[in-house]
């Protein structure tokens, strides 16, 4: 039998999520999560800005973020999914309330707020820690792109106040905190479906055994799904694929503004005062103004985040039920449908046909069959969508499939990796 390692020095994970992040704690082997507001071990990954005198914003991360949100009388800045930004070379800046924020600012404002609160609750400081990685960033197209992106990270958790930091591929912490719970040697195909991306490793784990044979990824999950519910549930509402009427010319409503509104990473960007003034000029010449005039309404008042909540609901209700009632409202904006979820599946096709691409890639790449792998662990949110549940199922056989800890396997396996578990 291997020897099992001493351990001797405490380490700390961050999974910094598009969706939600955690961090966790490891000592001789034990991991604990990092509690935060209610009681909750998830921390979501949200910013808001308050406007401030002399181009000066008030921050808050989290749920602080969304309840400070929820409570303003006057909307301030909403940005979510900030880790989609990375991979992203024009976009580099944005204005808040008259001032410039790099994107590696912003995500350090995140970081350093849950490291603080994390400090708080573990009550020692967090200097070192092992941060996660996806296998493919939001929006990377070549090796080049990820390791931008990845540059872009490692400087925002050093403006956080982190004086080390070093990556893992999310897998395959996934695959760590799994193989703390074995007893016999496996061979594991690890599959992380997160907000942004879904990312699959594939290693030998057991009693002190790490073995890596491959990694793959594709820049999409779960914020790709929720995109299609926008495409054909909410936008049709909200006047795309209606016209405007300029003279004796009929022209379309500009698509821009839809792709925008399907990506909750752009959706803050809307917010521009140029676009704003498009907006609230286009009811004039619609032939469907009301349509527009909900549009126009849905940005100024900044009402993405309880559209992304409606959203969400209405994808967590097709998980269990074969259709779902989405209904949003708010103020002068009312959208009512009924989902099917064999026309969600449809929908979500091209994406689910990239999933198990990346897949196929790992596996031709590594030259193993699906026969031999023992175990299949899937994590992330998105795991729970049945039509990618299905995928597994259909390909690797129900008894092989096993999940757990879905929102923080991550972070616990990165604990246990910084301290040499």
């Amino acid at each position: 039998m291997p020897r099992k390692k001493k351990h001797t020095e405490p380490g700390f994970g961050i999974d910094f999520g598009t969706t939600n992040s955690s961090i966790a704690f490891a000592r001789e082997g034990q991991v604990q999560l990092a509690t935060f507001t209610a009681g909750v071990e998830s921390f979501r990954s949200i910013l808001y800005a308050e406007s401030q005198a002399a181009q000066r914003s008030r921050w808050f991360a989290g749920p602080e973020a969304i309840s400070e949100y929820l409570d303003a009388d006057a909307k301030g800045r909403l940005i979510q999914s900030l880790k989609s930004f990375l991979a992203s070379r024009s976009l580099k800046s944005t204005e808040v309330f008259g001032r410039q924020y790099r994107i590696e600012e912003l995500i350090a404002i995140f970081l350093r707020d849950i490291r603080t609160q994390a400090e708080a609750f573990f009550a020692q400081p967090i200097r070192r820690v092992i941060a996660g990685r996806p296998v493919r960033f939001v929006g990377a197209e070549t090796d080049d792109d990820d390791a931008f992106a990845l540059a872009r990270l490692r400087e925002s958790y050093l403006i956080a106040g982190f004086e080390t930091v070093d990556f893992e591929m999310e897998p395959v912490a996934a695959a760590w905190f799994h193989a703390s719970q074995l007893k016999q040697e496996e061979l594991l195909l690890v599959g992380d479906f997160g907000g942004g991306t879904s990312d699959f490793s594939l290693l030998r784990v057991g009693p002190g055994k790490r073995q890596l044979l491959g990694n793959s990824g594709v820049g999409l999950a779960g914020d790709a799904f929720d995109s299609r519910l926008i495409r054909h549930v909410v936008s049709p509402e909200l006047g795309h694929g209606t016209w405007l009427r300029s003279g004796e010319k009929r022209l379309p409503v500009p698509v821009w503004l839809y792709s925008h509104l399907e990506r909750w990473h752009y959706l803050s960007f809307l917010q521009s005062n140029k676009t704003l003034h498009l907006l609230r000029s286009l009811p004039g010449q619609a032939e469907e103004p009301e349509k527009l005039e909900a549009l126009y309404n849905l940005v100024n008042d900044d009402l993405g985040y309880r559209l992304h909540e409606s959203v969400q609901h209405t994808k967590r209700l097709l998980s269990s039920q074969a259709e779902a009632d989405f209904h949003f409202r708010d103020g002068a904006v009312d959208i009512r449908a009924t989902v099917h979820r064999e026309e969600f599946n449809t929908w979500i096709a091209p994406d689910l046909e990239a999933i198990e691409g990346a897949v196929n890639q790992l596996l031709q790449q590594t030259g193993i069959a699906p026969a031999a792998i023992d175990r299949v662990f899937l994590t992330g949110g998105t795991s729970f969508v049945p039509a990618v549940r299905e995928l597994f199922l259909t390909r690797f056989g129900p008894e092989k499939i096993q999940s757990g800890d879905e929102f923080t396997s991550i972070a616990q396996g990165l604990a246990l990796q910084a301290e040499g578990a």
